[in-house]
């Protein structure tokens, strides 16, 4: 995408923010367990997007593209030491889920969030976000193998933690 203005490329990401921002900002909520937080990284990913409108090729979809970077200022926030000193917001104050996302309760979901950020990342990017295997791959840069195992992986803690909470399982 080659953009021959300042006026052109605030007018790019202000369609960018407008189609992606609430599915970043949810996805970056679930990432991160605190709100707040996930709009400083949403913000941050519309800054670095910004910065590198020149440079999406489009080899892959924006979708895709601003999710890749969304995801690396999340790693990045939770590497901080400042981070891991913060007492994370409760999940009901997360920002409203997709209809087809909605649970009776948020069992589901508090699960989601407590598993470890490897196999946290590749669920919310699979299943909540909708992305096929590759574009997980390609977001996150790792093969398409991986992505699968680690599916797996976050599948089997999850029907392991979530036995019984189905009403025909115990």
């Amino acid at each position: 995408m080659l953009l021959n203005s300042q006026s052109d490329s605030r007018s790019e990401i202000d369609r960018l923010l407008e189609q992606y921002g609430s599915s970043l900002l949810r996805m970056s909520a679930l990432y991160l367990k605190d709100a707040d937080l996930a709009q400083d990284a949403v913000q941050e990913t519309f800054i670095k997007a910004y910065r590198h409108l020149n440079d999406y090729r489009s080899e892959s979809s924006e979708k895709t593209w601003l999710t890749s970077i969304c995801v690396n200022t999340c790693r990045d926030m939770l590497r901080t030491a400042w981070f891991r000193h913060q007492s994370r917001v409760n999940i009901n104050t997360l920002p409203e889920r997709p209809a087809d996302f909605a649970f009776p309760d948020n069992t589901v979901l508090t699960e989601v969030t407590r598993l470890p950020v490897k196999y946290r990342e590749v669920v919310l990017l699979r299943y909540y976000e909708g992305l096929k295997l590759k574009e997980v791959a390609s977001a996150l840069r790792l093969s398409e193998g991986k992505v699968r195992s680690r599916l797996n992986k976050a599948n089997g803690i999850l029907r392991e933690r979530l036995k019984g909470w189905y009403y025909d399982e115990e």
